[in-house]
């Protein structure tokens, strides 16, 4: 008699269609929805970047699926399986994005489990947390960290400003030069700029595959200081774009290049000290044993 495992080797992996069509039912709308809502939003525009990059990654794995050596782990991948489920069903009923992205990871998670096994899941688990990025963050915790990061950042603008010779003065988060008044708003924090850089330095160190944990630790702190200070430097320069070209050059397309500006900038700090970082903790270099035994 077939057993249960036996069963989900032979078929959940060699046709794991099913599997395929049931996401698609699932998330196909969800998709959509997002792409029509929330994606649009400035804040949330890296949301189809997360998604390609999950699905490259994934199929860069696919060899996993098609594998009839994993050994299926039913009854907790029906646990993981149904609490996805349950996500879903409450955050598509309620509409409640956390929940609805968020269930993606379990469902994938418990559905791999169930076909191909914990080893899978293991060699897939980047891409399974990867799709957090996608998930936005909650509105109370976005308000509690923008506003104290509004705060320093208009602070040391000022302050860089003043030191510069200008005539500039803060009241708030708001910042007085000349005869204009800048309200440096929730997009100036940093917060999801430091969120889409952490996407990225995440997923270019899993790309690298570096050895070194200390080399991975220092980049990935790096982000923080990174995104914070291209930040100030963004709100100086629409500061200084509004003094001499005025408010409209300031509200402008310049104002939007300078975003574009400010994240490609951080980026090449961001790989600039990667590569220091690279002379610093080197990787190792494997000898082969046969050459080894010959030395």
């Amino acid at each position: 008699m077939t057993s249960v495992s036996e069963w989900c080797r032979d078929y959940g992996i060699k046709k794991g269609w099913p599997v395929l069509l049931g996401l698609a039912i699932l998330y196909v709308p969800t998709f959509y929805d997002l792409s029509h809502g929330l994606w649009n939003n400035k804040e949330q525009g890296h949301g189809p970047f997360i998604l390609a990059v999950t699905v490259y990654l994934f199929w860069q794995k696919r060899h996993l699926f098609i594998a009839t050596t994993g050994t299926s782990h039913l009854w907790a991948g029906s646990l993981v399986l149904l609490s996805g489920l349950l996500f879903y069903a409450v955050g598509r009923s309620q509409d409640i994005l956390i929940f609805e992205i968020g269930s993606i990871m379990l469902v994938l998670g418990g559905s791999l489990l169930i076909t191909v096994g914990i080893d899978a899941v293991k060699q897939t688990l980047f891409p399974l947390l990867f799709i957090v990025f996608m998930i936005p963050m909650p509105g109370f915790l976005v308000d509690e960290i923008t506003g104290p990061l509004k705060q320093l950042i208009s602070s040391i603008a000022e302050q860089i400003l003043y030191w510069a010779g200008y005539p500039i003065a803060r009241l708030g988060v708001s910042l007085l030069i000349g005869k204009y008044q800048l309200l440096v708003v929730d997009a100036c924090s940093g917060l999801h700029s430091l969120f889409s850089l952490l996407a990225v330095g995440l997923l270019y160190q899993h790309l690298r595959a570096y050895k070194n944990w200390k080399h991975r630790l220092f980049l990935l702190l790096s982000i923080i200081p990174v995104a914070f200070f291209a930040n100030v430097v963004r709100v100086i320069l629409l500061v200084l774009i509004t003094y001499h070209l005025g408010d409209k050059a300031g509200q402008g397309i310049l104002h939007n290049a300078a975003g574009i500006i400010m994240f490609t900038a951080a980026m090449l700090v961001f790989f600039t000290l990667d590569s220091l970082l690279r002379k610093v903790f080197p990787e190792p270099v494997f000898v082969p044993s046969n050459l080894t035994a010959n030395i």
